[in-house]
């Protein structure tokens, strides 16, 4: 079995890149129906991941091609940056150690600064927008803190149990933190309007993908202080520009972290078994963790 790596691939330079492969790894390449059509010798798409926005399914299915992503392998990883963003802005850290740098508390005539109101999470409410394996693992840390937890209702049409209306999540929690696919109903799912529906000091957390919440209406958000704070791990374009406001606008409730909720070396690690479990059960002949009908 020959195995050829690449350090990057445009969408453009698929097709040479991959023109006699049976199997493809990939994870955020793009690769769309006229891909697959070109392909005539590709047979399964490992996804690197557990997202698969940038393959176009139905197009695979129509070619015969088996796509599969790895599942479970980052809901520790993922749910304790959570709630390192969580606390972070409930504690106000971020501000207090640009304090103690200042010399703010050095130059306190008592023990303590309290410069900076914190909230704690003990009562509050946790509104969960997708409720997969993430979303459980941040909901275990929650009940763990002492929060009520509420399941938004789903997306995908589908009415469930013991799930809650969107909009009633968006007025009734403390901090919301989403964990849905993108997809064109959930592109911009959160805006102007959802915001404004959120409490004034309520706290919003993206680990999902960048799109599901409008960037220019949070950072208005953000700005006029409509919501009291947002921890953010993914945007619409990544790597951002130099000159993206998500990035330059210094907002003091706003922490942007480069996509690496994922990151762990436990959770990587989980990854790459997972990718070459997928090869072995298809060169086994059965398939596993596949995403696209067939």
């Amino acid at each position: 079995t020959n195995l050829r790596t690449l350090p990057g691939c445009e969408s453009d330079h698929v097709i040479e890149a991959a023109a006699d492969a049976e199997v493809i790894i990939v994870n955020k390449v793009v690769l769309q129906e006229a891909h697959f059509a070109r392909l005539p010798r590709l047979k399964l798409v490992c996804v690197i991941a557990t997202g698969t926005n940038n393959i176009d399914l139905p197009g695979a299915t129509r070619h015969g091609v088996i796509v599969c992503n790895v599942r479970d392998y980052a809901a520790a990883s993922v749910s304790q940056h959570v709630f390192m963003l969580i606390l972070a802005l409930s504690t106000r850290f971020l501000d207090y150690q640009d304090d103690i740098r200042a010399g703010a508390w050095q130059a306190q005539d008592q023990f303590c600064l309290l410069t900076h109101p914190m909230q704690e999470l003990n009562g509050k409410t946790l509104g969960l927008i997708g409720y997969g394996h993430i979303a459980r693992a941040v909901e275990g840390i929650a009940l763990a803190c002492g929060m009520q937890v509420l399941i938004s209702e789903s997306f995908s049409g589908e009415q469930r149990p013991g799930r809650t209306p969107f909009a009633d999540v968006l007025r009734d929690a403390d901090v919301i933190s989403l964990h849905c696919p993108l997809t064109e109903r959930t592109r911009n799912l959160i805006g102007s309007a959802e915001l404004k529906a959120m409490k004034r000091d309520a706290i919003i957390i993206n680990t999902a993908r960048g799109g599901i919440i409008n960037e220019a209406d949070l950072l208005d958000a953000l700005t006029t202080d409509t919501i009291g704070g947002a921890g953010i791990d993914c945007l619409v374009k990544e790597p951002p520009d130099a000159d993206d406001p998500m990035i330059t606008s210094q907002l003091k409730r706003l922490i942007v972290t480069p996509h690496n909720a994922w990151g762990t070396l436990q959770a990587r690690q989980r990854l790459l078994d997972g990718t070459v479990q997928n090869i072995r059960d298809y060169l086994g002949g059965q398939v596993s963790s596949q995403v696209n009908p067939f």
